[in-house]
C-alpha cells in the first residue's frame, strides 16, 4: 500500500459521517461502531456516499456540486430508494457533501460508488455496525459468485 493509501484509509477511517435528521439537528457514523439509533437500516442495510471529488482528487465546487445533482436525480428513479442529506467531516478540516441512502441493496449502492469514481464508501454488516467498504468489491463478487 503506497503512503497515499494509506493516509486516505486513516482518513476515511477518522471521518465523522455526518446525516441530516428531519427534526434538525445530526446524527453521526464511525466507521467500526454501531448506527446511531436515529439511522437503524433496513434489513438491506444502508450507505454513505457522494459524488463529490472522485477517486479522492480535488474538484471544483461547481463540478462536485454537479456531479451530486446527478446522483440525487438517479436516485429519484430507483424504486424504494430514500436518502437524508449528509456532510463527511475529516479531522483537518476537508469537508464534502453526502447522502446517506437507504432501500436499495449493498451491490447497488456499491455500483453507484464505482460510478461517480469514489474509492470507498460507508455500508453496514449484518451487526448494523458501519464498514468501510472498498468501491467495486461487492460488485466484482457478486460478478464472480
Amino acid at each position: 500500500m503506497s503512503q497515499r493509501e494509506a493516509a486516505l484509509l486513516q482518513a476515511y477511517r477518522e471521518t465523522d459521517y455526518r446525516v441530516r435528521l428531519a427534526g434538525g439537528g445530526h446524527a453521526s457514523i464511525h466507521i467500526g461502531h454501531a448506527l446511531p439509533a436515529a439511522l437503524q437500516a433496513p434489513p438491506e442495510g444502508g450507505g454513505f456516499l457522494t459524488a463529490w471529488n472522485p477517486d479522492s482528487e480535488p474538484r471544483s465546487r461547481a463540478d462536485n456540486r454537479q456531479a451530486q445533482r446527478q446522483l440525487l436525480q438517479q436516485l429519484q428513479t430507483l424504486p424504494g430508494c430514500q436518502w437524508r442529506a449528509g456532510l463527511g467531516i475529516g479531522r483537518t478540516g476537508w469537508h464534502e457533501a453526502s447522502l446517506w441512502i437507504t432501500g436499495l441493496t449493498a451491490i447497488q449502492l456499491d455500483r453507484l460508488a464505482v460510478q461517480y469514481g469514489q474509492r470507498a464508501w460507508v455500508g453496514t454488516d449484518a451487526d448494523g455496525k458501519a464498514v468501510l467498504r472498498f468501491s467495486g468489491e461487492l460488485a466484482q463478487q457478486a460478478a464472480t459468485a
